[in-house]
């Protein structure tokens, strides 16, 4: 059931991004550290050109410059390892969405001997890739699948291909590939080494390429790929957030199809779902009061989830204001205070007292910016507190 009644929570102004940045990924925003810091690293510009500027957000709310990347990136991966430094791998280094992909990788390390540096890994990635998945596995290793890669004649393929890469001797090792290729698609590590890979998409040489439903695990002990149960909705620019260690959340996405065709459904992007691992299945749960995709969903308590900002698409859109929470024991959803801007495709994270931090973003596109021709982003950063049950 959805309830709405008065706003959970507060949204607090934090200073401004020292660079306005834009975060089209599912893997590439931001990162918590420690102490309620968190870390925002490349990105997109207005002019969609990489980024290699990178800066970290404290509690009071003040940003601190990190140097810059050896590489400016977009569509790359960001993933926290055990040791508290930082992993940023693959992408775009331009602006065609073409490519081609990035090989390199680099590790932020917070506490440097000259502080703040970001040093390249001892080796490069097997294979070029952006819009792939990252998550961090049990043994410490960092499991990288899918994505994009660039074609001779300047198309693009979504990828099968896996690696691994192990912080001990910093370098990348081939890691058993997926059942599919996918690019866009979200990850999330569950109990037991267990890895699920949900949606995406597959280019096939159109404006829309087709949502995926069909999802994967990887089981990092067995070092193996297998299909799981399907999504209920092909979903691509979706979120899938875990709720326990064997629950994942899956909400909103960009609706199938275009209005006039089928099987266009404007109300699909409401849908939310959640998958059990004990039986592999997905389950509808109360939909969300209002659709979105390009949204984020951040953990904000035990089995409670934040749902905020987003679009309907990614043209000639404006950002949304509106957030809600989720609770997984009673399945509702209640209303949340709405952002100070409404924005899409921003960076966000999880703080340690059950808040939020969201940061950038694009707030129109399109015919809705003032110039078409240019897409409007924010430098703006918003923390979230009181969402915590």
């Amino acid at each position: 059931m959805t309830t709405l009644t008065a706003p959970l929570g507060t949204w607090t102004d934090a200073h401004d991004l020292p660079t306005p940045a834009a975060w089209y990924g599912q893997h590439d925003g931001a990162v918590p550290l420690h102490d309620g810091i968190v870390l925002v690293a490349g990105g997109a510009d207005a002019a969609g050109a990489a980024l290699g500027t990178a800066a970290t957000l404290d509690a009071a709310g003040a940003w601190t410059p990190t140097g810059i990347m050896r590489s400016p990136r977009q569509l790359h991966t960001l993933t926290r390892l055990q040791d508290g430094t930082v992993l940023a791998a693959g992408g775009l280094g331009g602006s065609s969405p073409t490519g081609p992909g990035l090989g390199t990788a680099e590790i932020y390390h917070p506490d440097g001997p000259d502080g703040n540096q970001w040093t390249f890994t001892t080796g490069p990635m097997i294979t070029p890739r952006w819009g792939h998945s990252a998550v961090l596995l049990d043994d410490g290793s960092v499991l990288v699948a899918g994505g994009s890669a660039a074609r001779p004649g300047g198309s693009v393929t979504a990828l099968r291909s896996a690696e691994r890469y192990t912080p001990s001797d910093g370098k990348w090792h081939e890691a058993p590939a997926m059942t599919d290729g996918r690019t866009g698609h979200t990850a999330v590590a569950l109990d037991n080494g267990m890895v699920l890979v949900v949606g995406g998409v597959v280019p096939v040489g159109v404006p829309d390429d087709p949502a995926l439903a069909f999802c994967e695990l990887y089981d990092s002990n067995r070092k193996l790929w297998a299909p799981t149960g399907a999504l209920l909705r092909a979903r691509r620019h979706h979120q899938a957030t875990r709720l326990s260690g064997t629950t994942v959340l899956v909400t909103g996405g960009t609706a199938p199809g275009s209005p006039g065709t089928a099987p266009y459904d404007p109300f699909s992007q409401r849908a939310a779902e959640v998958f059990e691992l004990s039986s592999g299945k997905w389950t509808d749960k109360a939909p969300m009061p209002a659709g979105r995709a390009f949204h984020r969903a951040v953990p904000v308590g035990p089995g409670r989830v934040l749902v905020v900002g987003g679009a309907s698409s990614d043209r000639d859109e404006a950002g949304y204001r509106s957030a809600f929470v989720y609770d997984a024991g009673h399945d509702d959803w209640t209303q949340a205070a709405g952002l100070e801007t409404g924005r899409w495709s921003f960076a966000a994270a999880p703080l340690d007292d059950g808040g939020a931090a969201i940061a950038g973003g694009v707030v129109r596109s399109g015919l809705a910016a003032a110039d078409p021709a240019v897409t409007e982003l924010t430098p703006a950063a918003e923390l979230f507190a009181g969402g915590a049950a």
